[in-house]
């Protein structure tokens, strides 16, 4: 089998984690190919020489990845896997993990389960941005959410929304999220919005700080188009994909419908979202102190 690692700069402290992964690895006989920007942390900064079959730059020939840190790491992980289709495993260095949700003490035996083809794949929608006028420089689409929001300490902004060519309504606030499935527990959940199953098809509108208090998240289906406009005393706005950021003008007019691929996720077989809901969440769990 070949496995890609990919993994985070930041994890100094993650380096017996780390050994213990490429050790279960040699076991298992995979054919160990790590991603370039990795391999050069952990052998200069960690001074850690793994053993590996191949160094990935742009174009992968793997059978699984391994995104190794937290969900940040396994969003840069599914931009450099692109359109390849090749499912990821997010292994969790991180803090909450709703995306690398397996955790330290689950590697080897996840790691025996995937070598003897006991998972799951599941394809997680991305949302793809379009403009006529320019283009997001690099890669136009998000797992979690697009992101418009206002820059700095500037004031509020109204964002102009239509919904299928159809007037929605025109949100004065901090910004606009609209959020996949998968993102529904990332920033948008920060905002109040909806927690949706990771599988559905649907996309979900979250205004973040509103100006007036009767605009709510709103759920909307994986078919429709958006379309959005923004004003700005500033005359510009920010333009934000999983975190990364550009500046906009305004007035430009904002396309954000479905991608027409998958990000391929790999889950365990006995782990359920629900599951990680009771973990990360606390749900189901009873807080009285006695």
């Amino acid at each position: 089998m070949k496995v890609g690692i990919f993994g985070s700069d930041y994890q100094k402290d993650k380096l017996p984690l780390i050994q213990r992964l490429f050790g279960k690895l040699e076991e298992l006989g995979a054919a160990i190919h790590i991603k370039r920007d990795f391999y050069v942390f952990l052998t200069g900064t960690l001074g850690y020489q793994p053993t590996v079959a191949g160094i990935l730059d742009r174009v992968f020939d793997l059978d699984i990845a391994l995104s190794v840190g937290g969900d940040g790491t396994f969003l840069k992980t599914a931009v450099q896997i692109n359109r390849q289709h090749i499912p990821i495993l997010g292994i969790n260095t991180g803090h909450l993990g709703f995306l690398a949700d397996v955790n330290a003490d689950q590697l080897e035996e996840t790691l025996e389960e995937l070598f003897h083809r006991q998972y799951r794949i599941e394809e997680r929608m991305l949302l793809k941005l379009h403009t006529d006028e320019r283009t997001f420089q690099g890669y136009n689409f998000a797992l979690n959410e697009v992101a418009i929001l206002k820059r700095d300490t500037s004031s509020m902004i109204t964002i102009h929304t239509l919904l299928n060519d159809e007037y929605l309504t025109s949100y004065r606030a901090d910004g606009l999220l609209i959020a996949t499935p998968t993102g529904s527990t990332a920033y948008s959940m920060s905002v109040n919005g909806p927690i949706i199953l990771p599988l559905c098809d649907n996309m979900v509108l979250s205004p973040v700080a509103p100006h007036s208090l009767n605009v709510r998240p709103l759920v909307i289906p994986g078919s429709c188009t958006l379309t959005l406009e923004v004003e700005s005393r500033t005359k510009s706005f920010l333009v934000s994909l999983d975190g990364r950021s550009e500046v906009f003008p305004a007035g430009i007019r904002l396309t954000i419908s479905k991608a027409d691929f998958f990000t391929l996720a790999i889950k365990r077989l006995n782990h359920t979202f629900y599951q990680t809901l009771h973990e990360k969440l606390m749900w189901g769990t009873s807080r009285i102190v006695k």
